[in-house]
């Protein structure tokens, strides 16, 4: 089972509707975002690094399948929003709220999933980005297990619009730090939900098939490392999980797909397999980084 990155797609459930900001606001937001902005990365880099990421359902799959309960403390509390003062910082706790909101989906805690869903909309106006999306049709699709393909299929060109739209005013920036602070904190969840369950090897491989999604954020955070002193910083930080998932080996087995009929439709099924090794000692070493990382994002 693949996963992730659910962060990335629900990161976006937001809308419209800030009040109008001073003057003096404007400006110092201006001044923060500007120092953000470097070299634009092409719609097409990111869309094929997005193609590379497992579908966001299929962590609900896993997640349930593992037996564990809902809990609320895996996650950031969302009335931390409050603390996010800089784009940087809307940015990545967005990614990260959008995680957060697709758990309290999966489990159906709708009261907890309105609370993630007002503080997104505020990190989203925050970085002028909310019109993008409906939060009324979005937050009812999100209530209904049987609307999820709907949802994803939203949710997916919404992002692909944003990005679209970020190229277009060089702040593609903002657009890498959704998806990594998504991934960080799926990756988070799933750990904890694994050292609840060590003996789950699919758990277990589920975090050791991040090692690819890792590398391919390292290299966007990379185009900025020189213009950016923050993605600098989280690129080096990054690192340190790297070389623990150097040790990791994931060795692929091809075998040529071939077409079948599923109910009268023909589809192309894949043979092709992969095997992960990874250590217990791995997996907490990766907890641990991937904990230090993220409680630096949010706080």
């Amino acid at each position: 089972m693949r996963i992730l990155l659910i962060g990335l797609i629900l990161a976006l459930f937001f809308a419209c509707g800030s009040e109008k900001k001073t003057d003096e606001q404007a400006f110092l937001e201006r001044l923060d975002s500007a120092g953000a902005e470097g070299p634009s990365i092409s719609e097409g880099v990111i869309g094929d690094i997005l193609q590379q990421i497992p579908s966001p359902l299929e962590i609900s799959v896993l997640l349930k399948s593992s037996g564990r309960k809902y809990n609320g403390g895996y996650l950031n509390s969302p009335d931390n929003f409050s603390k996010y003062n800089s784009s940087y910082q809307k940015a990545l706790n967005l990614g990260i709220y959008g995680t957060d909101l697709g758990y309290t989906n999966i489990y159906e805690q709708n009261q907890d999933g309105v609370k993630y869903l007002a503080s997104i909309e505020e990190l989203a106006n925050g970085l002028n980005i909310g019109q993008f999306f409906d939060k009324e049709t979005i937050g009812r699709l999100a209530s209904n297990s049987k609307n999820l393909d709907s949802l994803l299929l939203i949710t997916t060109q919404n992002f692909n619009s944003i990005n679209h739209y970020l190229q277009t005013q060089n702040r593609s920036n903002l657009s890498v730090l959704f998806l990594t602070g998504g991934w960080l904190e799926a990756l988070h969840i799933i750990c904890e939900v694994s050292a609840a369950n060590p003996d789950n090897k699919e758990l277990q491989e589920t975090i050791g098939e991040q090692k690819i999604i890792l590398e391919n954020i390292m290299l966007l955070l990379s185009f900025y490392q020189e213009s950016d002193p923050n993605m600098a910083s989280l690129l080096n930080e990054m690192q340190e999980l790297k070389e623990i998932y150097d040790r990791v080996i994931i060795t692929y087995t091809y075998k040529e797909s071939e077409f079948k009929i599923v109910d009268g439709v023909m589809v192309i099924k894949d043979n092709s397999s992969s095997s992960i090794e990874i250590t217990s000692e791995d997996i907490a070493a990766i907890r641990s980084i991937a904990s230090s990382i993220r409680e630096k994002v949010i706080s």
